[in-house]
């Protein structure tokens, strides 16, 4: 069965597991060389957005331990407000 028959969830609702799961997946079928060109262009472009929400996290992880404060997503929604 193909993933493509359903949209994938926003970007910005993934989780960094879920995101970094996606991802690994996903660089998985561009390296097989299986895909035509416009769909690779497509898993490229999906790519680059989960690995900057998976940079995201990381960076606001990161923060959190040199500031002693928690990383939870009530604080990223807060920060985007």
């Amino acid at each position: 069965m193909s993933s493509e028959s359903s949209a994938p969830r926003p970007v910005a609702e993934l989780t960094y597991e879920q995101a970094r799961d996606e991802l690994v997946a996903l660089v998985a079928t561009l390296e097989s060389g299986r895909t035509g060109l416009e769909e690779s262009m497509q898993l490229w472009q999906r790519g680059e957005e989960l690995a900057a929400h998976c940079s995201g996290w990381l960076d606001r992880a990161e923060e959190s331990l040199q500031t002693g404060g928690p990383a939870s997503a009530a604080d990223e929604v807060a920060a985007e407000d």
